[in-house]
């Protein structure tokens, strides 16, 4: 009975790649957006009409690839009008997102940050 109740709550690490500085594409679910940031676009990525974040995009991709190089786990909030699964992704218990907000490498952005989750967890 201990062991099912461990094996229900254990979730053993996924593989990404960073696509850029908050979109990773793992193996088992597809694109995933990091909830509530926005970092610089990838050369030729910024639509026309959109404010983007500032900063340099390789740079932000380069963290957040080093961030998720040990596995990640995800967990999942809601799928964008793109089909990606926003969630909340983790390396060793930290959340991925609010270390690239410490690092300078994302902005914040409230209106992307469903019911206030990313900020609770950067406190």
């Amino acid at each position: 009975m201990i062991l099912a109740f461990f094996i229900s709550i254990y979730q053993p690490p996924t593989i990404c790649t960073a696509i850029d500085g908050d979109t990773l594409r793992c193996s088992e679910i597809g694109r995933v957006r990091l909830l509530g940031i926005d970092a610089p676009e990838m050369a030729g990525h910024c639509r026309k009409g959109r404010v983007c974040a500032p900063g340099d995009p390789e740079k932000s991709k380069a963290q957040l690839a080093r961030l998720i190089a040990p596995g990640v786990v995800i967990s999942p909030v809601t799928r964008d009008r793109y089909g990606r699964t926003v969630a909340q992704v983790y390396v060793g218990g930290k959340n991925v997102a609010c270390e690239m907000l410490r690092n300078g490498l994302a902005v914040y952005k409230p209106a992307w940050d469903n019911g206030g989750r990313l900020v609770a967890d950067c406190r």
